[in-house]
């Protein structure tokens, strides 16, 4: 099997050229691949790099170690992206060129059944990226008390039937545990539109992993992080699934913050950080029609600028 294929079979990238065309690749400069998968996105920043250029990798999973590049210029950093600023200082790294996010859910972690991100599979209740981590989707379904459940379910995955779906789930677990994804299925029937029933699914499984996964925080610490570790003229090209994520990603390029508006000085000027760059890119028909799972990303790019 051909590495291409092992790629493919793993991940495969999404708006592969637009994404790294977005950094602005210099020969010698340093870049961060936030979300490495696969390998697809960095292996592309890797081919446009020089001799002295270098490429830094995080990915909690440890399935994605098995896809670790062998190139003196790539370090693979076997942690969530939201300890950005302490493992580059680790390596000595204080400032960077240009950092690359592709977020959400990888082929292959929807692939495979155990893992149980997929509306697919029966398996047991986990959603969890970093497999060590002490809180998985069974907790969440089975510890959380009724206002907690509601609320993953209404913020996160934006259901309006969430307090049904909520009362639903407090009741099946009076009797025995939910362990599986068939377990909730079942439990939640009621709820499932005809119809409708996949996109429904969709958004529970979405609102419990993003819970499980501390999705929202953990963007948010990576983004105010990217403020100090960019130099001036740095890149984020940046990849985001569902409304949740782009509307933190688009906020925070806009203004430099996740909520209110930028303080304005005496002459009512704004210091922002960050220019955005181009428009929204979103994949064309030929590229959803290979990638099925592209169809909802939105790729945003911005450029670290001097304040004033």
């Amino acid at each position: 099997m051909t590495n291409t294929t092992m790629e493919n079979k793993y991940h495969t990238p999404v708006l592969l050229k637009e994404t790294v065309d977005g950094l602005n690749i210099k020969p010698n400069g340093i870049y961060v691949d936030v979300t490495f998968g696969g390998g697809g996105h960095s292996k592309e920043i890797l081919a446009r790099l020089g001799p002295q250029g270098k490429l830094f990798g995080f990915d909690q999973d440890q399935d994605a170690q098995n896809n670790i590049i062998k190139d003196d210029r790539f370090e693979l950093i076997p942690q969530n992206f939201r300890f950005l600023k302490r493992f580059l200082r680790f390596h000595n790294i204080s400032k960077v060129d240009g950092i690359l996010g592709d977020f959400g859910v990888s082929s292959h972690q929807f692939d495979v059944a155990n893992r149980g991100f997929s509306t697919r599979f029966e398996a047991d209740l986990d959603m969890r990226m970093n497999q060590n981590a002490p809180l998985s989707a069974y907790e969440v379904i089975n510890d959380y008390d009724e206002q907690a459940i509601r609320q993953v379910l209404w913020q996160y995955g934006e259901l309006r039937n969430a307090p049904k779906m909520a009362r639903l789930i407090i009741e099946a677990r009076e009797e025995e545990p939910i362990q599986t994804s068939n377990q909730l299925k079942e439990i939640i029937d009621p709820c499932l539109l005809k119809r409708k029933e996949h996109k429904i699914l969709a958004q529970v499984y979405q609102a419990i992993r993003i819970e499980v996964n501390q999705e929202i925080q953990v963007l948010k610490e990576f983004l105010e992080q990217t403020k100090d570790v960019l130099t001036l003229g740095g890149r984020l090209s940046l990849i985001s699934y569902h409304s949740l994520e782009d509307r933190l990603v688009k906020r925070f390029i806009r203004n430099g913050l996740f909520e209110g508006e930028p303080e304005k000085d005496l002459f009512g000027r704004t210091s922002v950080p960050f220019k955005k760059i181009g428009k929204l890119i979103i994949p064309n028909n030929n590229e959803i029609a290979l990638n099925n799972r592209a169809r909802s990303a939105k790729l945003r790019i911005a450029e670290k600028i001097e304040q004033l």
